[in-house]
């Protein structure tokens, strides 16, 4: 088979090989979604459409998708439900990341060899918050804190390879009335919350979202179909962007801007992805697990830009 050089690529997948990758069932491998699965959308696509006020654009490739819908039914038939999958299986809290197939270049270098991992195919349900809990997700939380689990997306949306799409799943609130003012809590229960860190660029103008939208043909995706909140006063873009500010504080701290640009959001409160039972349906308000929530974040090396 021959691979075609994905989109924005880095000089370590940027030529043309030969190999045969074959294809496997479950989550993918990097080298599966470099052959099978070429992103659809490029760096600057993404950045769009995670500013455009609808992450109901982020995309799964079809193909993948498939794949997922395929798994899925046997991850319920073993575990009972995703959300049991999830919480007894997947979710290692305050554990590194050892279950993916996809590696970050973060713990790639510093991951366990043996580590103990709890499994239960029972219906655990997560236990209640310590009194010491905090009152919601903030920027100085420990990488390692109980009430976290940071992983990288099994099923990633179709971007390019060298793009890290991490997940933080978060037992403690991420959307809290302390951080949400009143004038703009409506747009975020509709539009969620998204930023950006690691340049002094502004992110793409949503006005630009028509030169994307090629991008998203296969998916039928036209702005007439968008669900979004009209742009406000200046004054109420602050306080939006503000809404933000543990999960930006976060993602700083994370993937450190002298090395790292990132784009993040995080879902509308009755929306979710990730795990959702499927991402074909636009705009699907499923919640993946009653009672936590999870930041998407796609992280790109500074070498690489």
């Amino acid at each position: 088979m021959t691979i075609e050089p994905p989109l924005d690529t880095p000089d370590d997948v940027s030529r043309r090989e030969i190999i045969q990758v074959s294809l496997r069932t479950g989550p993918p491998t990097r080298e599966e979604l470099l052959a099978h699965y070429p992103a659809k959308f490029t760096w600057h696509q993404l950045k769009t459409f995670v500013n455009s006020g609808d992450l109901g654009l982020l995309k799964r490739n079809k193909a993948l998708q498939k794949r997922y819908n395929a798994w899925s039914p046997g991850v319920v038939k073993e575990y009972g439900s995703l959300e049991n999958y999830l919480i007894n299986h997947r979710l290692q809290w305050g554990k590194p990341d050892t279950l993916s197939l996809l590696s970050s270049a973060l713990t790639s270098d510093t991951r366990p060899k043996d580590v103990s991992i709890s499994s239960s195919k029972s219906n655990q349900l997560l236990p209640p918050l310590p009194p010491d809990a905090p009152e919601y997700f903030k920027a100085d939380i420990p990488f390692d804190s109980e009430f976290i689990s940071i992983i990288q997306n099994d099923w990633p949306y179709s971007v390019p390879i060298e793009i890290e799409h991490t997940l933080i799943w978060s037992r403690v609130p991420i959307f809290h009335p302390d951080l949400i003012p009143a004038e703009v809590d409506t747009r975020i229960q509709q539009d969620g919350l998204c930023g950006f860190t690691g340049t002094d660029e502004l992110p793409p103008s949503p006005s630009t979202l028509p030169e994307c939208l090629p991008a998203l043909a296969e998916w039928g995706i036209t702005m007439e179909k968008l669900v979004r909140s009209p742009r406000g006063n200046p004054e109420i873009e602050d306080m939006v962007r503000n809404a933000g500010r543990e999960i930006d504080g976060f993602v700083k701290r994370r993937w450190v801007e002298r090395e790292w640009e990132t784009a993040w959001f995080v879902n509308p409160p009755v929306s979710g992805s990730g795990y959702a039972a499927s991402d074909a349906e636009h705009f699907q308000r499923i919640q993946s697990v009653r009672g936590l929530a999870h930041i998407h974040v796609f992280a790109k090396r500074k070498e690489y830009l």
